[in-house]
């Protein structure tokens, strides 16, 4: 069974096709990266994954439940994939343990106690101790996005998907962000991430996905998309990112 597979899916903004005929699976502990252009689709995909945006046609299925059928819950199945995004989302009011503590408590059933622990677990293991009782405002861009990752895992979901979450940082944050992720992916976490780092796709990505104009024009292994890329429109963009220092 596939943790998560995506048949046939489309999505659509009036007249604009942002999604077209898509089809993506992803296995157990596997570790796929979405690259391409702003404005390819990437962030949408995402977003139609976790029931955000409603999908035009098509199925999406969560370790073999059709999770787009009609009367689905979208609550009930974003309990069970964790989700972050460029921008942080914390809580500014409640502090990094709160942060951590709501969902677990709110939705997940735990007690006060419970999700404590567990949370104290994850921010001994991740050098976010001495950070637990403070607020947002407080923690650096890198400790921020490091503490809403925290955030999502802590309930252990299905799956975890990660959008640009090193868009906003400066080189040393990024560092520290990528170091979490890439230890998660040697814990097997399942895990389906959009980024422009492409040294980071190099280094965790089991297969990497090129996107433009919503479709999957080409996909393989890092080495090969990387350094030996077939489509032309993937030349022009990893030649773009070249330019720009970015490869």
């Amino acid at each position: 069974m596939k943790a998560l597979e995506l048949l046939n899916i489309r999505k659509s903004y009036g007249d604009d096709l942002v999604i077209s005929d898509l089809n993506l699976s992803l296995d157990k502990h596997q570790v796929k990266v979405l690259i391409g252009a702003s404005g390819s689709g990437k962030s949408t995909l995402l977003r139609c994954i976790n029931l955000l945006e409603e999908i035009d046609d098509g199925q999406i299925f969560l370790a073999g439940e059709d999770i787009s059928e009609f009367g689905v819950s979208p609550d009930q199945v974003r309990a069970s994939i964790g989700s972050v995004f460029q921008a942080f989302n914390l809580f500014p009011h409640l502090t990094v343990l709160q942060n951590i503590t709501l969902a677990p408590r709110l939705v997940h059933g735990f007690s006060k106690e419970e999700a404590e622990y567990e949370a104290q677990h994850l921010l001994a293991r991740f050098g976010l101790t001495d950070k637990a009782n403070q607020y947002p405002d407080l923690l650096s861009g890198g400790q921020q996005q490091r503490v809403a990752i925290l955030r999502a895992i802590i309930c252990k979901p299905k799956l975890l998907l990660l959008d640009e979450v090193t868009s906003a940082l400066d080189p040393v944050l990024i560092a520290e962000v990528l170091a979490l992720i890439s230890e998660l992916k040697n814990d097997g976490m399942t895990m389906l991430i959009a980024t422009h780092e492409m040294g980071f796709a190099r280094k965790v990505a089991d297969e990497v996905l090129f996107l433009k104009q919503g479709q999957v024009l080409e996909s393989g292994t890092p080495a090969q998309m990387l350094e030996d890329p077939q489509h032309l429109a993937l030349k022009n963009f990893l030649f773009a990112l070249e330019q720009a220092g970015r490869l």
